[in-house]
């Protein structure tokens, strides 16, 4: 199997994180309305855990991550793309609603995607051409599709947690959808659409960064759907800055062209 090796130890390395994080998030203790900037000890500990593991690895890839950590960081035509802790508003919150995101990318296209939701130990993870798949801790691999619902009128519509003033926001009104989840980290968000739990999420955030959405972009591509910006643009890795300014739609095909078309009306 193509980057077979390569998946196996993104596997490996999310679950150190994971096992890191999960001992942290014990003893943690709750910030109530935490910033969408908040950064902790725990998304640094398990970024050098991360890196570590990959760089031992593979020493001659190049990494992206979140974190400023010592751990340094160069690029190259291969290149991992690390998210520590992917919403860690819903670690310090403790709603649990937070994942480990480890992507790789070769020239800009992702080939391995790894999301890890530590407190259920779901994985979600694709490698280019094998399918999507997805288990909790030791359990059965199943695979993932995309849901089949085509009209945002029927929709399942995942999104990030908005204001209670700002509810409901521009996309809910422009796509009317049946039924809303909301949710922190980017991560969870796209493995419950590969998984076919939701049926498309949207972000319309004027800016964000490669290592908010790659591990799972690949998760949508290869359970049958599509991942692009807001107008139907391409996503593009390996900015100068490594960020997004597009905006974000991962649905299955019939149902992203629709919620293309409804946004832009």
């Amino acid at each position: 199997m193509a980057f077979e090796s390569e998946l196996a130890v993104a596997l490996e390395a999310a679950a150190l994180a994971a096992t890191f994080i999960r001992a942290e998030y014990e003893t943690f203790v709750p910030i109530p309305n935490a910033p969408a900037t908040i950064s902790t000890h725990v998304d640094r500990g398990s970024q050098d855990i991360i890196l570590n593991h990959l760089t031992r690895h593979f020493p001659q890839d190049g990494i992206c991550a979140e974190e400023s950590t010592a751990t340094k960081q160069t690029r190259a035509d291969r290149m991992w793309v690390v998210d520590p802790i992917d919403g860690t508003r819903g670690f310090v919150t403790k709603n649990g609603e937070f994942s480990i995101m480890i992507g790789l990318t070769i020239n800009g296209k992702p080939v391995v995607g790894v999301v890890l939701e530590p407190i259920t130990m779901t994985y979600t993870y694709a490698t280019i051409g094998q399918g999507c798949w997805t288990r909790i801790g030791d359990g059965e691999l199943r695979r993932c599709h995309v849901s089949d619902v085509a009209k945002p009128s029927d929709c399942l519509l995942i999104q990030s947690h908005t204001k209670r003033s700002e509810s409901p926001n521009a996309v809910v009104k422009a796509l009317q959808p049946a039924r809303l989840h909301e949710m922190y980290s980017a991560g969870v968000k796209l493995a419950v659409v590969a998984r076919g739990d939701g049926d498309v999420y949207v972000n319309t955030y004027s800016k964000f960064h490669d290592w908010d959405i790659c591990a799972g972009h690949i998760l949508v591509e290869e359970a049958g759907g599509t991942v692009t910006g807001c107008k139907g643009e391409p996503i593009i890795y390996g900015n100068s800055d490594y960020s997004q300014h597009v905006g974000l739609i991962a649905a299955n095909r019939a149902l992203q062209v629709a919620v293309v078309a409804g946004l832009s009306i």
